[in-house]
């Protein structure tokens, strides 16, 4: 999921079907595999890097650092910093992040729901 710096959008409504659009950037980083999978995780409340990673399981460090970046970059997530030794990081969603993350739960709860009959042969 590589970053890329919002360009001032083109005067005119979202439209994330436009491909010049900023919503689609962000849509792709909500819906990516880790991307919807970090949210989630998150919205239960404030959590260390390591807490993170052991809930969505099978990420890697280094995908996970990158996920946490572009969410943060996207406004979605925000990263607490601590002055003390172990260095200590918590990730929590802002109130954007936990908007988004009730309606991406929705889905994923459908998801889980219906998993039988998404899954049928």
């Amino acid at each position: 999921m590589p970053h890329t710096e919002l360009s001032n959008p083109a005067p005119g409504p979202a439209n994330v079907l436009d491909s010049n659009c900023p919503s689609r950037r962000i849509l792709q980083h909500v819906t990516s595999r880790w991307g919807t999978l970090v949210l989630i995780a998150l919205s239960d409340g404030t959590l260390r890097f390591s807490q993170v990673r052991r809930r969505v399981d099978g990420i890697s460090e280094r995908m996970l650092a990158q996920t946490l970046q572009v969410l943060e970059s996207d406004h979605l997530v925000q990263r607490q910093s601590h002055d003390v030794v172990p260095p200590h990081v918590d990730y929590t969603l802002t109130p954007l992040g936990h908007e988004l993350t009730a309606r991406v739960r929705s889905l994923a709860t459908w998801i889980e729901e219906n998993l039988a009959a998404l899954t049928a042969t």
